[in-house]
């Protein structure tokens, strides 16, 4: 699942680590389950976890003896919502041409 749209305009590694935080949001995530699923190194995963979590989009809490990752509940989306895919650069050039 992918974060909402309204929440996509930011640096790719922030969108990546919320679209992992979406996809587990109900048991959340550590930081080595993310630095699993997110392309990136250990030191700009927290730079985005600082640059989320000062916008108020992620949720840090201290579970057991583990620290916690979950996406805010205004980034999950609506099950109910239809989820758009961004067009690709091909599929749009195909529908404005109209191949």
């Amino acid at each position: 699942m992918r974060a909402r749209r309204e929440f996509r305009n930011r640096r790719d590694i922030e969108v990546a680590v919320l679209d992992a935080l979406v996809d587990r949001h109900d048991e959340g995530m550590t930081v080595f389950e993310l630095r699993a699923a997110v392309d990136a190194d250990i030191d700009t995963i927290e730079e985005a976890l600082s640059a989320l979590k000062d916008e108020g989009l992620i949720v840090v809490e201290e579970a057991d003896t583990r620290v916690l990752i979950h996406a805010d509940e205004r980034v999950v989306p609506d099950p109910s919502e239809a989820v758009e895919e961004d067009a690709s650069l091909f599929e749009k050039l195909r529908e404005r041409f109209g191949l």
